[in-house]
């Protein structure tokens, strides 16, 4: 047991769409990432997942919708529902969703896919 401090871990690193694991209970993984600019249209097949902005603000878009997003909201996007976050400017992220959740889900990316993610 320890204490996290997110601004700390923040700092950490500076990449774009690579989430960092920094906690993780019952099977799901407590993630921060930094967002900018558009990412890959995909879905889960089987996760749902939770993003909350902690700074800034971003668009998750979906095929018939888009929903803004600003800090302190959070929004839980459900399994099999295709989506993308997009963020003109630099936004910081926290995500909940299972140990076993890639990023780019069904859609293969060589650019956005993190198979193996760091723990910071």
């Amino acid at each position: 047991m320890k204490k996290i401090t997110i601004n700390e871990k923040l700092q950490a690193f500076t990449e774009h769409w690579s989430p960092k694991i920094v906690g993780a209970l019952n099977g799901q993984h407590v993630k921060l990432a930094k967002f900018q600019g558009k990412f890959v249209w995909h879905k889960h097949e089987h996760e749902d997942e939770l993003f909350y902005v902690i700074k800034g603000r971003f668009k998750m878009e979906f095929r018939n919708k888009t929903v803004e997003l600003n800090a302190g909201e959070f929004i839980i996007v459900p399994k099999n529902v295709e989506h993308r976050p997009v963020a003109e400017e630099e936004v910081s992220v926290m995500l909940f969703e299972p140990a076993t959740t890639i990023n780019t889900g069904n859609s293969h990316n060589n650019k956005f896919t993190k198979e193996k993610q760091e723990w910071i």
